[in-house]
């Protein structure tokens, strides 16, 4: 799916945003910091390759969950069982490192009478995907957004996903996943619910 990208100011904003020529000489000083030169052939327009690359990957600051769900559709025939859209692939990156952490989402809800269309939930993962994260903030994030926007009986959110942190750098924990999920609702009150999305995303048994 195509993010769409909000263009960052080229000036420092109210809040005190700094300039695309700040930006671009931090990362010029992160490459002299790990002992690059960035005069060579190969390094001197990657200062404004890497911001430009963050104003896609960090896009997710200029959009809110009521803009990314957009409208909702009332004309559901009567249906009320669950809706799932599964295996939502998505990248984020780490805040306490800005290193990426890649993985899929399953976000289900049981409609009241509204419903969405299934490409908005796919957007609204990779909304907040395009943040500095925790992936246990960001499950909550999703969960909460649809909860509040749709006004559903009940959300269910689980994340599955590999950090790179960890594979990168430290315990270099090649392969490792880490699963988060979250309930709302109808959902939160009902195990027998819960085990229905974990069978249905082939996580339960």
């Amino acid at each position: 799916m195509e993010a769409v990208v909000k263009k960052f100011p080229e000036k420092p904003d109210e809040a005190g945003r700094p300039s695309r020529a700040e930006a671009e000489a931090a990362v010029e000083t992160l490459l002299r910091w790990i002992g690059e030169n960035p005069g060579r052939e190969g390094l001197k327009e990657t200062p404004k390759r890497v911001v430009k690359a963050y104003e896609e990957l960090f896009a997710g600051y200029g959009h809110g969950p009521g803009e990314v769900l957009g409208r909702v559709f009332e004309e559901v025939a009567g249906y009320n069982d669950i809706v799932l859209v599964k295996d939502i692939a998505f990248h984020t990156h780490c805040e306490h490192h800005m290193v990426p952490v890649i993985g899929k989402a399953h976000v289900a809800y049981l409609p009241d009478g509204r419903v969405l269309g299934l490409s908005k939930i796919a957007r609204l993962v990779d909304m907040f995907g395009r943040r500095l994260q925790t992936q246990e903030a960001m499950t909550a994030q999703i969960a909460d957004a649809l909860n509040d926007t749709l006004k559903p009986r009940g959300v269910a959110v689980i994340l599955e996903a590999e950090h790179l942190c960890m594979s990168m750098r430290g315990i270099r924990s090649h392969g490792s996943s880490t699963f988060t999920g979250t309930y709302r609702g109808s959902f939160a009150d009902d195990v027998a619910e819960q085990d229905r999305v974990l069978r249905l995303v082939g996580l339960g048994g």
